[in-house]
């Protein structure tokens, strides 16, 4: 890459028109990173499941090749640079390799070196460290980023629960998170001892546990890129969790919607403040890049607490990257790609978020994590593709054209679907079917799903098909309760 040193947005954009080398993005679907190609020269997708039936010129899937059972992303990317079609790939292409992902280990760091390449994020020690629960609480309090009213203990028993709570005036109406997990996995929901029975082999010789006082609270995600010219911070996005509609998992997320008056403007503007100060002290732990934060709002005060650290890219990037502001400058993981360029730059860093925090760079979309609900298992034999679906005046759900931008989107009529599982693969409790990306909102004012997100809903769930297993199969490959894709 260039030695100049960039000095305005305009030039950060012509330096990534013109980049020659090649990155790619490794994971089990394009989703997070989706459209990031259109902004970056050179910029790939090799992906496990290909959503597009080919169709995508940048994405590349290998073929399917034996391998062992897979347990968790970091399990699909290192099949996938193993896979001699990747190889292959890669080095036909030539350069130097840089790679980014959404999750990934010290084994996927070892096989991209053996690629010759760079990963373009921090190490994986370093972001495990910041991705556990308890440590995030840690930095949070560093940073004087409040966390829900909490304490860190291990626990044995409910005795010693109650005892602990007492004494850290709680109360005995508690949520307690072990301190890895995401999507409701690992939330446990406590007020009684029979809630503690149903999950006490989640949480007994778990080492440490947050345990918080259960607030009335609402969701909110927000993403942002720690920088050497400081933290850039994005828009505040509401999140869906918990629909029964669209996931099994109580307290699990399940989507995300971005407008301008989704929160008052005070809790708009604490909340990126927070995010700002929270940044600022994970570049002082040594992390840089990109990181989403997950605040709970207290419905009834309107005081803001930290949530949960993601240190990556997560589900909600594809609407970050995508927001009116993100077209008008940069989507922020350019800022990602470009930190770890090592390309000098100089940025006014307060400037960019105090015209990213205008109203009016924020247009109205929303995506729906559809995932399969029913306690089953069976096997997929018809799958609705990848492209623009059509809302009729009747409710009914129909494909109208195969696109891969979401742009494509003209009105609130119309939804681009992601499709994750096709024919032949099996349906279980809790797979991902794919994902809807609406102009507007999906929730109502009250924040519960709308009539028309439920449509959507029913519309997409009701194009697959699927068939019973054979007597003697063994079960799906991928139907265990704590692996995602997204």
């Amino acid at each position: 890459m260039a030695a100049k040193e960039l000095k305005n947005i305009s030039e950060i954009r012509r330096f990534f028109h013109r980049n020659e080398d090649p990155i790619y993005f490794v994971s089990a679907t394009n989703f997070n990173l989706l459209g990031i190609d259109e902004w970056c020269k050179n910029f790939k997708y090799i992906c496990y499941i290909d959503c597009y039936d080919g169709r995508h010129p940048n994405v590349f899937c290998p073929s399917e090749q034996p391998h062992a059972e897979f347990q968790s992303i970091e399990d699909i990317n290192n099949y996938l640079l193993q896979h001699k079609e990747v190889i292959d790939y890669v080095r036909r292409r030539g350069g130097r390799p840089k790679f980014v992902f959404l999750m990934f280990d010290e084994e996927t760091e070892r096989l991209a070196k053996e690629l010759g390449g760079d990963v373009w994020f921090p190490k994986a020690k370093l972001r495990t460290k910041m991705d556990n629960k308890i440590e995030t609480v840690r930095v949070g309090n560093k940073a004087k980023v409040p966390s829900v009213p909490n304490t860190l203990a291990e626990v044995d028993s409910y005795d010693s629960l109650t005892k602990t709570c007492a004494k850290a005036g709680l109360g005995s109406d508690l949520v307690l998170q072990s301190a890895f997990g995401d999507s409701g996995h690992t939330t446990f929901f406590i007020k009684s001892e029979a809630d503690f029975r149903k999950h006490e082999h989640e949480i007994v010789g778990q080492g440490e546990i947050k345990i918080m006082k259960r607030i009335d609270c609402r969701g909110s995600a927000i993403e942002a890129c720690c920088t050497s010219q400081g933290t850039i911070v994005g828009p505040l996005m509401t999140e869906l969790v918990g629909f029964k509609e669209l996931t099994p998992y109580r307290g699990g997320w399940c989507g995300n919607e971005i407008f301008s008056t989704a929160f008052p403007p005070k809790a708009r503007q604490h909340a990126r403040d927070l995010t700002f100060k929270f940044g600022e002290q994970l570049r002082k732990e040594g992390y840089r890049g990109y990181f989403e934060l997950d605040f709970l709002i207290d419905k009834k005060t309107g005081d803001l607490w930290l949530g949960e650290l993601n240190p990556r890219i997560t589900g909600a990037s594809s609407m970050t990257n995508h927001a009116a502001f993100a077209h008008a400058d940069a989507p922020l993981f350019l800022f990602h790609l470009l930190e770890f360029s090592k390309t000098k730059f100089k940025l006014s860093v307060d400037e960019l978020n105090a015209r990213w925090a205008d109203p009016s760079m924020i247009d109205s979309w929303s995506q729906m994590v559809i995932k399969h609900t029913e306690d089953s298992v069976d096997i997929i034999s018809q799958a609705p593709q990848t492209g623009i679906y059509r809302m009729l005046d009747d409710g009914s759900v129909v494909y109208d054209r195969f696109d891969y931008h979401r742009r494509a989107v003209e009105s609130e009529s119309e939804a681009f679907f992601l499709r994750i599982l096709k024919e032949g693969d099996y349906r279980y409790e809790g797979a991902d079917l794919g994902i809807l990306v609406t102009r507007g909102r999906s929730m109502t004012s009250g924040f519960k799903l709308n009539e028309r997100a439920k449509r959507w809903i029913h519309g997409i769930k009701q194009a697959f098909s699927a068939k019973p297993l054979p007597v003697a199969e063994a079960g799906p490959a991928l139907a265990d309760p704590a692996f995602k894709i997204l």
